[in-house]
């Protein structure tokens, strides 16, 4: 084998390289099950979230593995998705119409509101996007219409002046759109940090107006959706300096002990007047700071972790201060003399603490009334652990002096002399009068800029600001330059962002997709190397399943290097990536076999073993890369999860596969008397040797089987169709638990009154206590608030059903396991990019076919065998949709199953080509038909092979893998058989059946 060495040093960096990434996951478990076992109440299972929060936070900046903290740790543990850690993924769309909306004229003409709702009503099933659309509406209602007397404002009238043609107004509108959008996603990417959720996922969606949030371990998608679908409020506050509140400050810690000891502490609300930080997330509830064992042990376990000989007597000194200083034990660096705002600083564990002290009435009497204490959106440190407390004043009914409507533009420059980034801020005329105001009354002081109840920046105002154009500096980065100028834009955003689409994953159910997940891999492994050295004999079977083990850690590796995120679906993936790789050595094993029989010795055998297996293996990888890249670029979500482990696995299995297991058979070969390996077994010996099937002799009745299953299937979709997933229908689906069994057409009648007929109840799993509700009740309602009433709905109807006395909030976070969300626009782009997925992937496998084999009727052969197996998983789930006892919905995940069965087929359908190809250099005078029926016997006993342990896996899934992904694997489990048979009784007798065709064509053109 050539460069031999170069393979051996790539496997042994490439493993070692994997070996690092993992070790963070496992670094970051041990640290999660400390936490876990600090926060459990002795005697007890019940774990108390904010001490294990508040023990997380404070070895967030502690160096624990090769010099990284353990905040940086978890950054690069293997992110798992919400299917199997919980939680929730939700698109969310800007609405254009309203930004349009308010970019007009006062009082716009009757044909604009007109053309929106046109507009409107024509996005629920185009691929346009909204602007052009609108346009043409517009157009549609007055041919002559100019665009610029509805946008020609007295803001815009530089911009877009009367004369403007409606091109030039166009290209305005859509880089007012795009920054409305922008402005939206700056927004939502804020709100997100500060809700404190662990790896949190927040990106832009191709489509314009759409954001993709993925939020996972959240446990309250009510707040959530609230949090989401909020304006942006941006305002301008004047500010107290902390002398002049000093001495309230000091009243209120002295007076917090006798407050504290009488239990009078204030409840902590959802969202707190003072506000709560990124990092304190809603399980960060109020602790009292003296006289609770936990948390001065923890504060001693902190302290003892960084000094070993940490001095006892300081650790009481501390903890009794604490105790007569409530408030000053947890806000640090209270100047009493401070000429700012800043009233001081306090771990992002304690403000929710502070919060709750200065929310007490008691104490909150004890401030003037104008005084609003807000804190700051970002940290003052490195590790993300210090926050500071603001004084702000309020001076208008609403509080803040001004409104952040008024801001018409702002972008980061740099100052005069380019040394430090500054802010550009215009207002319009009302803002600027007001701005010039407060500017004039405020010299000397600062005016604190606050988006959404925290203070972003509180600049000194120097001098009385006229004109509405403000010049903001404050020795700012360029990043944070960028940031202030995206807050100050936010405050004109014109729309709220409306949620589109959602999926919520209950933590029970990640667990449980987790443990079916991790069952399946299992057993599905174990299956494969069990399946080797049965076939192939103990040396054969057992380099074979050593690549399979050192492949199953270069995609785990790799995908924990990419920050790629592990789905259930992407769990499949791996396992089935591992059934395929079975199909490269069960190649090479086979040609080496072959090879032995032709009286070749081992040596030689194995190296033209791998020699002749090479093309095949190429060619089959290559078409089903081909397949996953379309997954990934057409899928989203745990599809594009699937698509991910799919492309990673394909690309390791090869370099597993041909290389690494040739470097062990070398090394295998090198020690003396190694010529007995027979790969096989006495079991396995005669099986399949040497088979004479008349394949081509036989093929019109293939063509009558497949015919008449293709008549059985075509009839069940021109009359049963299929049942459509809310994916491409639109709806929402919720899977509900409950404590005993249920009937599910039971539950559909009671539904029924609730919804208006407009509902669908399936059974989910065996155990009768489970199910899916389904509908499209009010999906086209964009109400913030509709998504509540529905879950209130579903509790008002089956509280009957639910047993004891079940709470709306506790149906809704115990009972309702899992939510998805899909609307109407949002499914017909789903349906089109699937369609697409499907067209793509057929026709680019048979270009590629048409490409690399040496006559286009082997493309027609396999472009039909493509066509004919897609028509048949389609044909079966049509038939047996409400026959079996799990889903059959064509849904996102169906669609990666019928494109992985796409692959599976041409790669059954490649090896048998590669075989044709080879013997036609090697025979070319012999007649084609005997050549193909020889191709096809030879390669027989592979594709049996590479099918049963296809089959062994996903057996394994679909027993052990769970409900959730049942449907799934059941698709690909018809399309493995009936790509099998198609691959070799329908693509290759088609290909055969048009070379005839072909030769007699020509004949009869020689003979004219």
């Amino acid at each position: 084998m050539q460069n031999k060495g170069f393979v051996q040093v790539l496997a042994v960096l490439l493993l070692l390289v994997c070996f690092f990434y993992l070790s963070f996951s496992f670094v970051t478990n041990h640290y999660n099950k400390a936490a876990l076992a600090f926060a459990t109440k002795p005697g007890t299972n019940e774990v108390d979230s904010a001490l294990y929060k508040r023990y997380l936070d404070s070895i967030a900046p502690t160096k624990v593995w090769f010099g990284y903290t353990y905040k940086e740790c978890m950054d690069k543990e293997i992110n798992l998705g919400l299917d199997l850690k919980g939680g929730m993924n939700v698109v969310l769309e800007v609405s254009q119409a309203d930004i349009l909306r308010s970019l007009t004229v006062p009082n716009p003409p009757q044909n604009f509101n007109k053309a929106i709702d046109m507009t409107i009503q024509r996005q629920a099933s185009s691929q346009t996007d909204f602007l052009t659309l609108f346009k043409n509406a517009y157009l549609e209602l007055d041919p002559n219409a100019k665009l610029s007397t509805i946008f020609s404002t007295y803001d815009k009238k530089d911009q877009i002046p009367l004369s403007a043609t409606n091109d030039q107004v166009m290209v305005v509108l859509r880089k007012d759109v795009e920054s409305a959008i922008n402005n939206s996603f700056n927004v939502l990417r804020t709100r997100i940090d500060r809700f404190g959720v662990v790896q949190p996922n927040i990106q832009k969606l191709e489509k314009s107006g759409r954001i993709l949030v993925e939020l996972p371990g959240v446990k309250d998608p009510e707040r959530v959706r609230k949090l989401l679908q909020g304006t942006a409020n941006l305002e301008f506050w004047e500010t107290y300096n902390v002398a002049e509140i000093y001495s309230a400050l000091a009243d209120a810690n002295s007076a917090l002990p006798a407050i504290l000891e009488n239990g009078g502490k204030a409840k902590t609300d959802t969202v707190p007047a003072v506000g709560t930080p990124a990092k304190a997330t809603a399980e960060a509830k109020a602790q009292k700071p003296a006289g609770t064992s936990k948390e001065d042990s923890l504060a001693a376990l902190i302290k003892k972790k960084e000094k070993p000989t940490a001095d006892k007597g300081n650790q009481q000194n501390i903890a009794e201060f604490k105790k007569k200083n409530p408030l000053f034990g947890l806000l640090q660096g209270v100047d009493p003399q401070g000429a700012s705002p800043r009233v001081g600083v306090a771990l992002a564990a304690d403000t929710s603490t502070i919060g709750s002290y200065l929310r007490n009435p008691q104490i909150r009497s004890k401030f003037p009334s104008d005084l609003a204490l807000k804190w700051g959106v970002k940290a003052i440190d490195k590790q993300g652990q210090y926050f500071e407390l603001y004084a702000l004043k309020s001076t208008t009914k609403q509080g803040p002096a001004l409104q952040g409507d008024v801001v018409t533009d702002a972008k980061d420059d740099y100052g005069q002399y380019g040394s430090n980034a500054i802010v550009d801020m215009t207002m319009n005329s009302k803002g600027a009068n007001t701005w010039a105001i407060l500017t004039k009354q405020n010299v000397g002081k600062c005016v604190a800029i606050v988006l959404d109840n925290y203070v972003y920046s509180a600049p000194v105002v120097n001098q009385e600001i006229t004109g509405g154009r403000s010049q903001i500096s404050g020795h700012f980065t360029v990043e944070e330059a960028k940031d202030l100028a995206n807050v100050l834009k936010s405050g004109r955003m014109p729309a709220p962002a409306h949620i589109v689409q959602a999926d919520n994953v209950g933590p029970s159910l990640g667990q449980k997709s987790i443990n079916s997940g991790l069952i399946s891999f299992v057993i599905a492994f174990v299956l494969i190397l069990i399946f080797m050295i049965f076939y192939y004999g103990w040396i054969p079977g057992l380099v074979a399943n050593g690549a399979l083990i050192l492949n199953v850690l270069f995609i785990m590796g790799i995908l924990a290097s990419f920050k790629a995120v592990l789905t259930m679906p992407g769990i499949a993936g791996i396992v089935l990536t591992l059934g395929f790789a079975v199909d490269a050595n069960v190649l090479i094993n086979e040609r080496i076999r072959e090879e032995k029989e032709a009286g070749k010795n081992l040596r030689k055998a194995v190296a033209d073993g791998y020699k002749h297996a090479l093309s095949a293996i190429v060619d089959s990888n290559a078409t089903h890369l081909l397949v996953g890249i379309i997954l990934f670029s057409f899928g989203s979500g745990p599809i594009k999860g699937f698509a991910t482990t799919l492309i990673i696995g394909i690309i390791t299995s090869f370099f597993c596969m041909v290389f690494l297991t040739h470097i062990f058979f070398e090394l295998f070969l090198e020690k003396e008397g190694r010529e007995d390996i027979s790969f096989t077994t006495r079991l396995t010996k005669h099986w399949l040797l040497h088979p004479n099937i008349d394949f081509i002799g036989m093929r019109k009745t293939w063509y009558v089987v497949s015919g008449i299953v293709l008549l059985i299937c075509v009839g069940s979709l021109a009359t049963r169709g299929l049942s459509q997933g809310i994916d491409f229908s639109g709806g929402r689906n919720y899977q509900i638990a409950f404590n005993q069994q249920v009937d599910a057409e039971n539950l559909r009648t009671v539904l029924k009154g609730a919804f208006g007929g407009n509902v669908n109840v399936i059974a989910i799993g065996t155990s009768g206590k489970e199910v899916r509700v389904s509908t499209n009740y009010e999906i086209a309602n964009r109400s913030a608030s509709v998504d509540d009433e529905i879950e209130t709905k579903l509790y008002t109807s089956l509280k009957p059903m639910l047993g004891g006395n079940i709470t709306r909030d506790q149906f809704v976070k115990k009972h309702i396991v899992s939510s998805q969300k899909v609307g109407p626009a949002v499914a017909e782009d789903i349906k089109v990019a699937a369609i697409w997925a499907i067209v793509l992937a057929v026709l680019g496998i048979a270009l590629y076919i048409f490409l690399r084999f040496p006559s286009y009727t082997f493309s027609i052969g396999a472009l039909v065998s493509l066509i004919h197996d897609v028509v048949v998983v389609l044909g079966l789930y049509s038939l047996l949709y409400s026959i079996m006892p799990f889903s059959l919905e064509i849904d996102q995940a169906f669609i990666a199953a019928i494109l992985t069965v796409i692959g599976f087929s041409i790669n059954d359908t490649v090896v048998i080509f590669d075989r044709i190809r080879e013997f036609i250099k090697l025979y070319p005078k012999r007649e084609i038909s005997s050549l193909m029926d020889d191709a096809m016997n030879h390669t027989l006993r592979r594709t049996i092979n590479t099918t049963v342990s296809v089959i062994l896996v996903l057996l394994a899934i679909f027993i052990f893998g769970g409900d959730v992904i049942r449907g799934f694997v059941f698709a690909l489990l018809i399309g493995v058989v009936t790509g099998t048979y198609s691959s070799i009784l329908v693509a290759s007798t088609i290909a055969y059946d048009v070379q005839v065709w072909h030769a007699k064509r020509q004949q009869k053109k020689k003979l004219a």
